[in-house]
């Protein structure tokens, strides 16, 4: 079962990773569940969300705010457990530990279930490398400009400061500080672009470069993937080289503004969205292809995208697809790595 099952929260909650206790989270979202269904603090911290729509994550919301707690260092107790913070204690023994900080946090967690999930994965940047080599091809332009809604803290704009080693190929500086391995695609050859402009937008950007804003994408980032926080620590020393301008602003009416500005006829403006298109109403998506359509007679314009597809296939050996317009060319995880394209 996947994390779409089931009508309500707490349904999806236990099913989030289809009920294995592999790892901390696994664990959490079981006991979260069970104390909410037997009328505990999970369910006052819920009251109001329980029907909310699969694409909201709640559940990953509320793990978010939990870990948030722990990382500024407010729950010692409940850090034992998690890998983030240096724990180790036996993750089935959590819930003595976490049910107090619950009951100590109950506003908090309550305020954080109203908090998306901004994880800005920078691994996904693997699948907007394989969509920039494909618009150049298909254009022959090399000079891009790089729009992002839905950009949390546009760590992935800075896609050409990251470097990338596949099977048999490698792309980006040597002296990146973020260098993702294991980015597969065999036969891949990336083609170069400069990019001479990047900016993002996002409903509730935030700054990056300050300790608090880096705790938070931190807290969205799971415990137990340590190689994910490194990436995150790595991409966050990038922006310090590179600040990149977020805006405040709903995706369709940004891109549409940004689409109208002049630019110049060899720059190709290339739109990127990723595990976005679950969090946006229908008519905000809708309103966003059209505003890049009706710009394409003006400028060379191209859609990047990774995102889930839109109807979910019954399998679940599914993974994100990376989009070039309506073309899909590869898949990889909602982490990134590893890219696997349609042909080499």
């Amino acid at each position: 079962m996947s994390a779409y099952d089931g009508a309500t929260v707490v349904e999806r909650m236990r099913n989030h990773w289809g009920g294995s206790t592999d790892h901390l989270y696994g664990v959490l979202v079981r006991e979260l569940a069970d104390d909410a269904d037997r009328g505990g603090v999970v369910r006052d911290i819920l009251r109001g969300h329980e029907d909310a729509p699969a694409g909201d994550m709640v559940q990953l919301r509320l793990l978010a705010g939990i870990h948030r707690i722990v990382l500024r260092g407010d729950a010692p107790g409940l850090a034992r457990f998690y890998p983030s913070a240096g724990g180790t204690a036996d993750r089935y023994a959590v819930w003595p530990a976490l049910e107090p900080v619950l009951r100590e946090h109950v506003d908090e967690l309550r305020e954080a279930l109203d908090v998306a999930p901004q994880t800005n994965e920078v691994g996904r940047s693997v699948a907007l490398l394989a969509g920039l080599s494909e618009a150049v091809r298909r254009t022959g332009l090399r000079r891009v400009r790089l729009l992002e809604p839905g950009a949390s803290a546009g760590l992935n704009l800075l896609v050409d400061r990251f470097r990338f080693v596949g099977d048999g190929w490698a792309a980006g500086p040597e002296d990146a500080h973020l260098v993702l391995e294991g980015c597969g695609a065999p036969g891949f050859s990336p083609l170069s672009f400069e990019v001479v402009e990047r900016r993002g937008c996002d409903l509730d950007p935030f700054d990056a470069m300050t300790e608090d804003g880096g705790a938070h994408l931190r807290s969205f980032v799971w415990p137990h993937m340590p190689e994910r926080d490194g990436r995150l620590v790595a991409a966050l020393a990038a922006l310090r080289e590179t600040p990149v301008v977020v805006d405040r602003a709903g995706a369709a009416e940004w891109v549409r503004k940004r689409l109208a500005e002049p630019v110049g006829d060899d720059v190709l403006t290339v739109v990127w969205h990723s595990i976005t298109r679950q969090y946006w109403p229908r008519a905000e998506y809708a309103a966003m292809l059209a505003a890049i359509d009706e710009a394409r007679p003006r400028v060379p314009v191209v859609r990047v995208a990774l995102e889930d597809p839109e109807v979910l296939p019954e399998s679940e050996s599914w993974r994100p697809q990376v989009e070039v317009d309506d073309d899909v060319i590869g898949w990889c995880t909602h982490h990134g790595p590893p890219l696997e394209l349609s042909r080499a």
